[in-house]
């Protein structure tokens, strides 16, 4: 069966889930005994920032591509190559 807007409905295709940044940053943040104050100077961003990306405020990829490096995370975890 192939989709269409005529079988949308009926289809059983699912969207892939999108990656919740916030939530992996904070979480990967806190598994490494890391404080936002931590983050903020071993990335080089001001505690602002890092508190806006992980509210989900920000998801500048720059900034983000930047935490991922001092938290040693891949890029492929938050959404991003």
């Amino acid at each position: 069966m192939s989709i269409s807007l005529s079988n949308l409905d009926r289809s059983t295709a699912q969207a892939i889930p999108s990656v919740n940044v916030a939530a992996v940053i904070k979480t990967a943040r806190e598994a490494i005994g890391y404080s936002v104050d931590d983050l903020a100077v071993t990335c080089g961003l001001l505690v602002v920032e890092i508190q806006e990306v992980e509210s989900g405020e920000d998801t500048d990829s720059a900034k983000l591509k930047r935490i991922a490096a001092a938290l040693q995370l891949p890029l492929a975890s938050l959404g991003l190559e």
